[in-house]
């Protein structure tokens, strides 16, 4: 629970149970509540540096974004707004939350590898680029991620057709004259995150 103590909002122990149980279900190698905590730490950096006009809101999308994950599924999203919707409701109803726009947040992230700078506004760039940081870490943790996700789609979808996707979406994310949608974390991590995926193509 330490990594909650810094949120912009008091959240009900309720609420922070629900999203625990939320992460365990299915068991994930990836996208699990490690997850969410290395989301929150590129939060609070991103805090103590440019700023967000909204924190309370984009925090909880950053709790929820992956809530409802089922690999292969393309409703995850949606289903993980849903959820944060109703978690809002239940436990922080006189709050004075913006929940359409936690709602939105969380869709975005279904478009992960599709959109330009220009497409998002700048508070929606950086929470986008928050979850996508994982791209320039160390090579250690980048290649713990890929492996992951990797085993999450195992049973799902067949190994030559996961392989034959994931090379497609790794090889476009190269081809991209940007990585991350904010100068933030576009000075940080480019150049790391290039090199992690190139490794990751030449090894397919």
């Amino acid at each position: 629970m330490s990594t909650l103590t810094k949120a912009p909002l008091e959240l009900p122990e309720g609420l922070i149970r629900a999203v625990h149980a939320a992460y365990a279900h299915p068991p994930r190698a990836y996208h699990s509540f490690a997850h969410v905590q290395e989301v929150l730490r590129h939060f609070d950096a991103v805090g103590a540096g440019p700023g967000w006009r909204h924190p309370r809101e984009v925090f909880l999308a950053c709790l929820f974004h992956d809530a409802v994950y089922q690999a292969g599924h393309k409703d995850n999203e949606a289903k993980s707004a849903a959820l944060a919707r109703a978690a809002v409701e239940t436990w922080l109803p006189r709050a004075g939350l913006d929940v359409a726009r936690v709602e939105h947040l969380i869709r975005l992230t279904a478009r992960h590898g599709s959109l330009a700078p220009g497409d998002v506004d700048p508070e929606e760039a950086l929470f986008l680029d928050c979850d996508m940081a994982i791209l320039g870490a160390e090579p250690a943790a980048f290649d713990a991620y890929h492996r992951g996700v990797e085993e999450e789609y195992r049973g799902h979808v067949p190994a030559v057709l996961y392989r034959l996707g994931r090379s497609r979406f790794l090889t476009g994310l190269l081809a991209k004259h940007r990585l991350f949608l904010s100068d933030f974390f576009h000075v940080r991590y480019d150049a790391a995150a290039r090199a992690n995926l190139q490794r990751a193509v030449d090894a397919a």
